[in-house]
């Protein structure tokens, strides 16, 4: 009797209790996935309203969203950006391995040659033909390039920029202007008697200030 009494009065106890961790479930369940919904969506919407204010998102493979503040005035770059002019460097170190006396006017070179519209590589080209740059010349002339020779002797100049400036220029009037144009050309009026020597060493030395 007495058995069958606790027997009746676990069966009522595990009845109410399931019936507890039931109604539990069913109101703690829809109140904890309610409040994650609003969270994630609370989070979503700020996340947002962020993005449109901060800046451009930027999404990842794993879903999440990294925004970065954009500054509100980018920097500008006033004028045009141009590259160093690598010419007279150019000249300047060839002349130095050489140890030429025009080496400190390996500038005004390039500036002449633009002047004149004469390629800059040219004028110590045929220095270097004529004069091994200079090393080899009448005493006090300038003259590294064979310029004005006649029966009387060799044109000297008071300066080397004097000589670079007369030989540019006549270059450019006497050679380049009547179609004398490439090395062969100018040397049938340079020097028309060479066996084309003198071409192919303006060219080599041209080559080498690259």
């Amino acid at each position: 009797m007495l058995n069958s009494k606790l027997d009746t009065f676990e069966e009522s106890f595990s009845f109410w209790k399931n019936l507890v961790l039931i109604i539990i479930f069913f109101v703690i369940t829809p109140v904890t996935l309610g409040v994650s919904l609003f969270s994630l969506f609370s989070l979503k919407d700020t996340g947002s309203a962020a993005g449109v204010v901060l800046g451009t998102s930027t999404a990842y493979d794993s879903g999440v969203r990294v925004y970065a503040s954009l500054p509100s005035e980018f920097p500008t770059v006033d004028g045009v950006a141009t590259s160093s002019d690598a010419r007279p460097v150019l000249i300047e170190d060839y002349l130095e391995r050489y140890d030429s006396p025009l080496t400190p006017y390996a500038y005004f070179l390039v500036e002449i040659a633009d002047k004149y519209g004469l390629d800059y590589k040219l004028l110590p080209a045929i220095a270097q033909q004529e004069s091994n740059l200079c090393k080899i010349i009448p005493p006090g002339g300038h003259n590294c390039w064979g310029w004005g020779i006649h029966s009387k002797g060799t044109l000297g100049f008071e300066s080397f920029e004097a000589a670079i400036e007369t030989v540019a220029y006549g270059i450019k009037t006497q050679y380049i202007d009547k179609g004398f144009i490439t090395p062969e050309e100018i040397m049938s009026k340079y020097t028309p008697l060479s066996d084309g020597s003198w071409a192919r060493g303006v060219i080599q030395f041209m080559s080498e200030m690259q």
